[in-house]
This record gives C-alpha cells, sequence and structure tokens, in this order.
C-alpha cells in the first residue's frame, strides 16, 4: 500500500498546473496551425502519417466521398417507406432532431479521432486504449459482414440496367414462361384486351373469368415486374432450407460489381477520390429529372399530398421517434468503421466539423427530396391501377425492382428512363460499397505495413474473399440469406460499439482533451462549442443510443420475407451474426486482463484505459512536441 501510494504522489509530481497545461495546448495549437509549406516539407514524418498511406489527392475527394457514403440506397426507398408509415410530413420532426442529438455527434466525432491520428479503426482504438482493441475489430467485422451482401444489390442493378437495352423491356406484360395465373397487366397488347375495365393475365383470361378463380382470389393480383423480378430474375425457392443451384446470370453479375469495385479501388483513396465526383453527383441528377417528369405524370399530386400530409398524433407514438433515430444511424453510418477509414486519409487541419454538418444535411435534404420523387411516381401508379396510394407502396427491393420497372414501362422513352434509373441505384450502391471496401482494406494495411507496397494484391485478394463469400445470395435461397444479413448484421452490435465510443471518449479519454485535440486540427473555438460537445458526448447520446437499443430489443420480431417464417435455426443464426462485432469486442477486454502480468486487476485495467505511448497526432511537430512531453513525464 505504501508503495502504490508513493507511486501515485509522484505521478501527481510529474503533472502540469492548470496554467501550465493549456500553455502547452496552446503550443501545440500554433505547431498544428503552422503554415502549410511546413506541413508538406520534406522533413521526416513518424510512421503513420499521411505519406505512407496514401492521402486524398483532391480539396473536395473527402467532402463527396463522405456524402457518397451516407447518401445511399436506403435514402430512396427506406426513408420515403417511413415517412408514409409514420404521420407523413410530421416525421420529418423526430428525424431532424435525432440527426442533431445522435447522427451528428457521432460522426463529428468519429471523423475528429481518425483525422488527428491518421489511422483506421484496427489500430486507433488500440492505441487510444488498448482495452478498446476490440471495437476496431468489431467495427471491421461488421463492414465486412455488409459489404458481402451489398455488393448483391449492385449486381442486381447491374442485370437490370443491362437489359434495359430490350425493346420491349423484359418484365412488360405477362405472355411469359414465368408469369403465373396471378399475373396482372393493365394494357393492350398481345392481342390480350385490357380496355374498359378487362384485364389479361398469363393466359389471357378476361375479369369474370378471373373472378372464377377460387384459388387464384385468395391471392393478390400481382404485376408483371414482380413476377420478373421473383420467378425469372431470382428464380426464388420456397424457403432459406432449399438452397438450389447458383443463379449463372446472376454469379455473373456479381462478378462484374466486384470487378468494378476492384477498379475503381485499386489504387486506393486516388483512383476512388476521382469516381465519387461522378457517384456522388449524378444521383442528383437523376433525381431531379424523375422529379420534373413525374410531376407532369396524372396522379402524382395525389401521391405527394399523401408524403407530406403531417399526421401530428403520430408524434406522441414511441414508433415515430424510434423510427428516426434508427434511420439517422443508418444514414450516416456511424460506429461501421467507414467514417474512421475516410477521415483517416484526411490532412491533419481539414475542417472536419464543417464536412460533418455539410454531409449531416445533405443527407436529410436529399432523403426529403428523395421522397417527393417517389410519392410523385407511386401516386401516378396508383391512379394508373386505379387504386390507393398506400396499396402501391412497397419498402426495400420491392420498390427499386418492382414498383419503379413497372414504372418505366408506361413512360414515353422507358428504355432511357430504366437506364437512368438503374444507373443512378448503381452509382449510390456503389459509393457505399466503396467505403465498406476501404474499410477492410485499409485494417489489413494498418495491421500489415508492409503489404502497401501491395495494395492492388490486397485489394484483388478482399474481393475474391467477397465474390466467393457472396455466392450463398445467388443461389435460388439467396434472397432469403440476403434478408437475413440485412436484419441482423449491422443491428445491435452497432448500437453497442457506438455507446461503447461515447464513454470511451466522454469518460474516458476525457471530452476537454478530445475537444483540444480537435481545436489543434481546426482552430479554438468558442466556449459554447466546448459546454454542448460535452453535454451531448457524455450525456445525451449515449441516453439515446440506450433508448435506440431497448426500442429495438422490446420492438423485436424474427425476420420473414412475405408470408415466409423463417425456421428458428435461421433466427439462432442472425442473433449470433448481429452479436459477434460487439462480442469480439468484449473477448479482447477479457483477454487483455487475463494475459497482463499486474497481479491487480484493477491497476491492470486503469493501465489499458489509458492512451499507448504510440497514441500521437499525424501532424509530425506535433507528435514530436508530444515524444518530448512524454519522455519528460508530462502528462497532458
Amino acid at each position: 500500500m505504501g508503495s502504490s501510494m508513493h507511486d501515485e504522489n509522484e505521478d501527481c509530481s510529474t503533472k502540469l498546473t492548470v496554467e501550465g497545461w493549456l500553455k502547452r495546448v496552446e503550443r501545440r495549437r500554433q505547431l498544428a496551425h503552422a503554415s502549410d509549406n511546413d506541413f508538406c516539407s520534406d522533413q521526416p514524418m513518424n510512421d503513420e502519417v499521411l505519406a505512407k498511406r496514401g492521402s486524398w489527392t483532391g480539396r473536395y475527394d473527402f467532402l463527396l466521398s463522405l456524402l457518397g457514403y451516407s447518401v445511399g440506397l436506403g435514402n430512396v426507398w427506406r426513408f420515403p417507406y417511413l415517412c408514409y408509415s409514420n404521420g407523413g410530413g410530421a416525421f420529418l420532426i423526430p428525424f431532424t432532431v435525432m440527426l442533431v442529438i445522435a447522427g451528428l455527434p457521432l460522426m463529428f466525432m468519429e471523423l475528429s479521432l481518425a483525422q488527428y491520428v491518421g489511422l483506421g479503426p484496427a489500430i486507433l482504438f488500440k492505441r487510444l486504449a488498448p482495452i478498446s482493441e476490440g471495437i476496431g475489430y468489431g467495427m471491421i467485422l461488421i463492414s465486412g459482414m455488409v459489404m458481402l451482401y451489398y455488393n448483391v444489390i449492385i449486381a442486381w442493378t447491374v442485370f437490370y440496367m443491362v437489359v434495359s437495352f430490350e425493346n420491349p423491356l423484359p418484365w412488360r406484360g405477362c405472355q411469359h414462361d414465368w408469369a403465373t395465373l396471378n399475373c396482372f397487366s393493365y394494357e393492350e397488347e398481345d392481342n390480350c384486351l385490357a380496355t374498359n375495365g378487362s384485364y389479361y393475365m398469363a393466359n389471357c383470361i378476361s375479369t369474370e373469368q378471373f373472378r372464377m378463380l377460387n384459388a387464384t382470389l385468395r391471392t393478390p393480383r400481382k404485376p408483371p415486374a414482380e413476377e420478373f423480378f421473383k420467378n425469372y430474375f431470382l428464380q426464388i425457392s420456397s424457403g432459406i432450407e432449399e438452397t438450389g443451384m447458383i443463379n449463372q446470370r446472376l454469379a455473373i453479375c456479381l462478378l462484374a460489381a466486384w470487378v468494378i469495385v476492384f477498379l475503381c479501388l485499386s489504387r486506393g483513396v486516388k483512383s476512388s477520390g476521382k469516381v465519387v465526383y461522378f457517384t456522388a453527383l449524378f444521383p442528383y441528377v437523376v433525381l431531379a429529372a424523375l422529379f420534373v417528369r413525374g410531376l407532369t405524370l396524372p396522379g402524382a399530386y395525389d401521391g405527394i399530398l399523401y408524403y407530406v400530409r403531417p399526421e401530428w398524433d403520430k408524434l406522441r407514438t414511441a414508433q415515430i421517434w424510434g423510427d428516426a433515430a434508427v434511420q439517422i444511424f443508418f444514414a450516416l453510418s456511424p460506429a461501421w468503421g467507414g467514417l474512421l477509414t475516410l477521415a483517416s486519409y484526411n490532412r491533419f487541419d481539414n475542417n472536419c466539423y464543417r464536412d460533418a454538418i455539410v454531409v449531416a444535411i445533405s443527407n436529410i435534404l436529399t432523403s426529403f427530396f428523395a421522397g417527393f420523387v417517389i410519392f410523385a411516381i407511386i401516386g401516378f401508379l396508383a391512379h394508373e391501377l386505379d387504386t390507393s396510394v398506400n396499396s402501391v407502396i412497397d419498402q426495400g427491393a420491392g420498390l427499386a425492382f418492382v414498383v419503379f420497372p413497372e414504372l418505366v414501362g408506361k413512360l414515353q422513352m422507358p428504355r432511357l428512363w430504366s437506364v437512368l434509373f438503374f444507373f443512378m441505384l448503381l452509382t449510390l450502391g456503389l459509393d457505399s460499397q466503396f467505403t465498406l471496401m476501404e474499410t477492410v482494406v485499409t485494417a489489413v494495411l494498418d495491421t500489415f505495413p508492409a503489404l502497401r507496397r501491395r495494395k492492388i494484391a490486397v485489394v484483388a485478394g478482399v474481393s475474391i474473399v467477397g465474390y466467393v463469400g457472396g455466392l450463398i445470395f445467388v443461389t435460388n435461397s439467396g434472397m432469403y440469406w440476403f434478408q437475413l444479413f440485412d436484419k441482423y448484421a449491422a443491428n445491435w452490435s452497432v448500437l453497442l460499439i457506438a455507446i461503447a465510443e461515447c464513454i470511451l471518449i466522454g469518460w474516458i479519454y476525457g471530452c476537454e482533451r478530445f475537444i483540444s485535440n480537435i481545436e489543434e486540427m481546426i482552430g479554438k473555438r468558442s466556449k459554447w462549442f466546448h459546454r454542448f460537445w460535452i453535454t451531448v458526448w457524455k450525456y445525451i447520446t449515449p441516453a439515446m443510443l440506450l433508448f435506440i437499443l431497448c426500442f429495438n430489443w422490446l420492438q423485436y420480431k424474427p425476420v420473414s420475407y412475405g408470408r415466409y417464417i423463417y425456421p428458428n435455426w435461421a433466427d439462432v443464426f442472425g442473433w449470433i451474426i448481429a452479436l459477434a462485432p460487439f462480442g469480439i469486442a468484449l473477448s479482447v477486454v477479457v483477454r487483455k486482463i487475463c494475459t497482463s502480468s499486474s497481479p491487480f486487476a484493477w491497476q491492470t485495467i486503469r493501465k489499458l484505459l489509458q492512451p499507448s505511448v504510440e497514441w500521437k497526432p499525424s501532424q509530425p511537430r506535433l507528435a514530436s512536441e508530444m515524444a518530448y512531453e512524454n519522455s519528460s513525464g508530462i502528462e497532458l
């Protein structure tokens, strides 16, 4: 006990006074904002600096990559669906609130953290606090699992974009082998009369004949695009237990998708940073064109009115707040490792605070605008099918690969609109896939720096593994596996890891210390800035994340696909992949404590919660300053 007290007194004697601490922080801040010539000089840099890892070559490379990563396929179909099911325009209120207290704080935290040290998640947490090393591994596992099935969506868009050049479009009409008796088309072709209230089916029977089919009366009418998607394109089996064969068309399209991703990432951020200039901006051009065209269609006004009409009573329910929080969380994608990876290639003095605000606002505006586009089109479909808006809309793949293909067949120049729409989906998907892939690749290169000279080989290896792992999604049961991974892969572990991040930065590393690090990069900020982010990171954001987690558990329902109920073993497998990333983080904590040489657990934990000697900023001058302070026994 006496020896321990002596050590503590000795430690205290080496600490700076408050005045000395502030002087050193100001000195380091001045060093950080030295002239650009100093930063770009030929002085030797430490081993983690951007010179060896690579860096963004253009001024807006990072911003557009971040925008492309955050604005993805979910903005096109998931946000509008949540709006219509949660009170229309009223949903924007909780969505904005959750953006401010949960989404933006986590994004700003991760961007600042990775930019400060210039490291990806694999190494960053190990040096920030050795006991938190598993958090980085958990993030990489999440990105790896999502990467496997996310590229399948890109493969789907590749197929649809290619067949969109056919004349007529392959999903037009019901006169095909893949059409069932439930297939209905509302147009006149192939000698089947569809005017004046008569409809034709796969066998060209009339409406009255259809009503006489008792078996068919118990099943809903299905548009040709849905029949094409399930019966021809997916060749879907009866359940996840019936794997069947690999769909050769999908396997080829998946290979093409991985080749595209490999080519775009083969040179690292230098190549992907240029690609995003197109992939991040092109979707806005197509959305604007679709919006203008949609406004000219009959029924568009009814669809838009359905979208924006607020139901204020919904604000009193927990459902709308929970859905808004989950949507913000998955839109900005914190705790996946992607934000950390992108920011790790930044210049030390990049204004990541501005970037976080710009991307967060752009995300919510894009989501809202996409809702106008989609509901204008859905209103038109409801008018054409003589039905209500709420019976047309579907979420997920149903919206992108059923409703829109059905729509373009009714427009003038259908092939042009089809190619544009699916090319837009391709660019939206590629932006997010680039970051997921780069997260895994960066983890490998940061862990094994010697492989940086062979980055193309590493990217090729990850692509091959990703393609082989993704083959399960192109079997006859692939859609069931897709739904399983989509529900569980980035769910509870993401929330648990985000809560752990807030505790690590807010309570262990220290908010004041972290904000001082931020000011070294972007300059001194006001007292309001300090108070706001300390309150948010320490109290509000972790409390909100805990609410989201509890809400998800209370509202939990086993995954399903239409009327198909998954077997129990599939649900158990879903829980495994949902909790595996956070399980890795916990296992690392246990291993670190058990392998420590200290006889006292509390001493081990205290040591493992402190930054390692390798924790230093990527700016060479500041790194040298910190090394001097550490060698002098001074703690900052």
